[in-house]
């Protein structure tokens, strides 16, 4: 990779793929991956066929029993060398990842690189309280199956088996990551499959991972231009789980494609985030949580709070606050410290988020952004935006992902907590309100799998997933082991 300092410019060409311990050429050559500040190549990328597809996960099949029988703790050794592994080479994935996704400097050394060793890490602990779990033994009377007796039972995890992870464009590495670490940690064999926008960091990713020493056929990497690698990875009898993250349409063609096999399902898709803010509210506090949507990586997150549900009583402020944050955001060029929002991932996802843009200011009123920001002639930018209206806006149902905030008023708690639940989503929602009684209450009536009470922090410890269109399933801490196991109950007598 040749790097400039002056010019934040990052070249690496990819050409091959891990398929069975073996770095193989990509059977449909390579394709180009953009950097979405300049509009330049970053390198080029290895581009699967089907077929490619198809013999990593035949060669996850043949390597799983192997894996799936060595000993915990050398899988997790094995996890922790990763960890140690990618933390060594920050200083060249960082500039990578910033060049592929456009994520800031901020976002990218802080939540990018850093986070995807923190979650191999996290996975390398002794797994066994998750693992095994002993039941109270019953005293059972005899049938005609068996004698009475004292009967006891383990509820045992075993690996699912053959996992593929295909992975979003906005936090590329760290979302393998969260698939990857705990799929192994359990015992399964995976594919990687990086989303075609930003590839070239996963590849790198896979590298660590062989180098370090993981079995043939335990890792494997599949990246491509096109869905069809993917959707093969879908219909693979040698695959038994897809854990997928990406938008809800994606996902439910995964899952229409899995049907027939009954693969098992990680899914964690589309969020349309309402922030329930409350007259009580402390204002500053929701408007710079609410504003993360646009100075977190320019709102390509799922969690994001796109929707402030806001008492009518201080709405007005609530916007005035909003108007006044997005005034202050720099929006720029990634690699300068100074950027707080960044370019989208691509010139048609722009667009995309410009149509919605252009349709909230035909349904309701554009306060502040709503366009390309003048001073960048080159990048796929678009200006902090807020729109205010109703939750009847298509800008308000539909996920922009994008640095785009509908702003909708409410005037009493009924009201307020039906129109945050009105939506096809229930990933991420959020209540402010300085009475956290009546905000803890308020939280459990939201159709949401996770709720932040005061703050848009995380516990990455908590089971993360989404209610309704947002997916299937749950991640995060021990919950993540669980998602990627098969639960099994051994009974005995005595």
């Amino acid at each position: 990779m040749g790097q400039g300092e002056a010019t934040g410019q990052v070249r690496r060409d990819e050409t091959k793929l891990l398929i069975g311990g073996a770095w193989v050429e990509a059977e449909s050559g390579t394709y180009t991956v953009v950097n979405p500040a300049t509009e330049r190549p970053v390198g080029q990328a290895p581009n699967a066929s089907v077929a490619d597809a198809e013999a990593a996960a035949a060669a996850a099949r043949d390597a799983f029993p192997a894996w799936a029988a060595t000993p915990v703790h050398e899988r997790l050794t094995l996890l922790a060398a990763a960890a140690k592994a990618i933390r060594a080479r920050n200083d060249d994935l960082v500039p990578l990842v910033i060049a592929e996704t456009g994520a800031t400097a901020s976002v990218g050394s802080r939540m990018q690189v850093p986070v995807c060793a923190d979650r191999f890490d996290r996975y390398s602990r002794d797994i066994r309280h998750v693992q095994e779990r002993m039941l109270p033994p019953v005293v059972t009377s005899a049938t005609p199956l068996a004698p009475g007796g004292l009967v006891s039972a383990l509820a045992y995890r075993q690996p699912v088996g053959v996992v593929a992870c295909i992975a979003s464009y906005n936090f590329p590495l760290t979302n393998m990551a969260g698939k990857v670490a705990p799929a192994l940690a359990m015992g399964n064999t995976v594919v990687l499959k990086p989303a075609p926008q930003d590839p070239l960091a996963v590849v790198e990713l896979a590298r660590v991972l062989h180098e370090v020493g993981f079995p043939s056929g335990v890792v494997n990497l599949v990246s491509a231009e096109g869905t069809e690698p993917a959707a093969a990875l879908a219909t693979s009898p040698d695959v038994d789980m897809v854990s997928f993250t990406g938008s809800t349409a994606v996902g439910q063609r995964i899952a229409a494609d899995g049907a027939p096999t009954m693969k098992r399902l990680l899914m964690e898709l589309g969020g349309k985030g309402a922030a329930l803010v409350f007259a009580d509210a402390d204002v500053r506090t929701a408007v710079t949580a609410i504003g993360s949507t646009w100075a977190f990586h320019s709102g390509q997150i799922c969690t994001a709070p796109t929707r402030a549900v806001v008492h009518r009583s201080i709405f007005d402020q609530v916007v005035e606050g909003l108007a006044a944050f997005a005034g202050k955001l720099t929006v720029g060029p990634p690699t300068d410290p100074a950027t707080v929002v960044g370019p989208v991932i691509s010139a048609a996802h722009r667009e995309r988020v410009l149509g919605y843009v252009e349709s909230g200011r035909a349904e309701g009123e554009v306060v502040c952004g709503g366009g390309r920001p003048a001073h960048l002639d080159v990048g796929y930018y678009v200006e902090p935006t807020l729109v205010v209206g109703d939750n009847r806006m298509r800008v308000a149902r539909e996920e922009v992902f994008g640095p785009v905030v509908t702003a909708i008023p409410f005037d009493d708690d009924e009201e307020g907590v039906a129109i945050a639940n009105d939506t096809s989503y229930g990933l991420y929602d959020y209540v402010f309100s300085r009475d956290t009684a009546r905000a803890f209450a308020v939280a459990k009536q939201l159709r949401a799998g996770h709720v932040g009470v005061n703050t848009a922090q995380r516990n990455m410890d908590a089971p993360f997933g989404g209610f309704k269109l947002s997916g299937l399933g749950r991640d995060g801490g021990d919950t993540g082991l669980e998602a990627y196991s098969e639960l099994q109950s051994i009974i005995w007598s005595s």
